[in-house]
């Protein structure tokens, strides 16, 4: 039997439109893209846990009454609010197209659980964070070789990847194809994650020490620990998320993207329900300790990130910053992560107060400053107070 040659389509999904963007990012199709990222992505993976960890709803009346509270639950970017503590849901508010089974991804707030695993590999002695990358990764690239764990974690380095979200070719949106986000140019050209990073470049030749005070954002920093993790514990970074999954008690899934091979886009590759993003948070509230008697991460290693003096992500206030430290963000008695597009995850580590926040904000670029400030500060209220 003769079979004609078969005609073919590049993925609408994941084809690159205009802007250098895939339709699932461009501001038009934004929201409907970020629900769906999960079944979009071209690789990934699904975990659940065995046992789930029973959320009962006390509200807490003061919490709606907080100005920014109503402000930020009111603006068109909005998705959820939910507020917790123990296995208490505080407050719990949803857009009017938004719901508690949608999934939605909380793209870099996935960076957190590389606090979790390297915690518990410097608790064991199997790291110390003073060592270069290359102790452990000998066929890096120059642009982590020279770094310091300590470093790479702080988001404390500069080499030559970028992540300027105004740029559509910056190599935060160049990376993508590595993970399943977008199309390669070649289609038959497909690295995987490690094979990408090792390209990673210092910057002519020049050292990597960052002489600010203040981050070099960049999501390969958290791939490069992804990779160094795997290589030190002999453990594959899906047992170890699987770990963490079934250690917060998740009712639904946590959808991981993933790179061709199979390797978990750490970075920010993760899709969660808003009640499995607070369960998330309340996994850091506990100190790692989770459903079941498991415990993931290392209780001291919390404090540790508290204290490390990090670098200077954003200025919250005249007299208060947000700090980048062991691959969290910091502020006073807090933790808590950034994702691009307007997520936000708060742990108050002393009173134990959550709060998660989705959000879609739809500039063409997927960021808004004044917007972002809004957000942590609002969050930064909610976690401070007595509830």
């Amino acid at each position: 039997m003769t079979i004609n040659k078969l005609e073919t389509n590049p993925n609408p999904d994941l084809v690159v439109i205009e802007d250098n963007k895939p339709k699932w990012y461009l501001p038009k199709t934004r929201r409907e893209g970020y629900r769906n990222l999960h079944k979009i992505n071209r690789y990934g993976l699904l975990l659940r846990s065995d046992l789930v960890l029973k959320l009962s709803k006390s509200y807490n009346n003061e919490i709606e009454k907080i100005p920014s509270v109503k402000n930020m639950t009111n603006h068109k970017y909005f998705c959820s609010l939910l507020v917790g503590k123990d296995q208490n849901i505080l407050y719990e508010k949803y857009a009017e197209d938004f719901s508690e089974t949608q999934p939605q991804t909380i793209m870099s707030i996935t960076k957190m659980f590389v606090n979790l695993f390297i915690g518990k590999l410097v608790e064991q002695k199997i790291v110390n964070l003073n060592d270069k990358i290359s102790h452990y990764l000998p066929n890096i690239g120059s642009g982590y070789a020279s770094a310091t764990i300590q470093n790479v974690l702080d988001m404390n380095i500069q080499n030559s990847y970028s992540e300027d979200y105004t740029d559509p070719y910056t190599s935060s949106f160049l990376h993508e194809p590595v993970c399943g986000w977008r199309l390669p140019e070649n289609l038959n050209e497909n690295i995987g994650q490690e094979e990408y990073l090792n390209t990673i470049k210092s910057n002519d030749g020049k050292d990597l020490s960052n002489n600010s005070k203040f981050s070099h954002y960049k999501s390969a920093n958290t791939d490069v620990i992804g990779i160094l993790i795997e290589k030190v514990s002999g453990r594959s970074l899906k047992e170890w998320l699987l770990d963490a999954v079934e250690a917060a008690g998740f009712e639904d899934a946590l959808y991981m993207g993933t790179d061709r091979y199979g390797m978990p886009w750490i970075s920010g590759g993760g899709c969660l329900i808003s009640r499995d993003f607070l369960r998330y948070g309340l996994l850091f509230s506990r100190r790692g300790q989770g459903v079941g008697n498991r415990q993931v991460g290392s209780p001291a290693f919390f404090d540790q990130t508290l204290k490390n003096k990090g670098s200077i992500y954003m200025r919250l206030t005249n007299d208060k910053s947000l700090y980048y430290s062991n691959s969290t963000m910091k502020s006073g008695d807090w933790i808590g992560h950034s994702g691009l597009g307007g997520q936000f995850l708060a742990v108050n580590l002393k009173t134990g107060v959550v709060a998660s926040y989705f959000s879609v904000i739809d500039t063409k670029s997927g960021t808004d400053d004044e917007y972002k400030k809004n957000m942590i500060n609002m969050l930064d209220e909610i976690v401070n107070k007595d509830l």
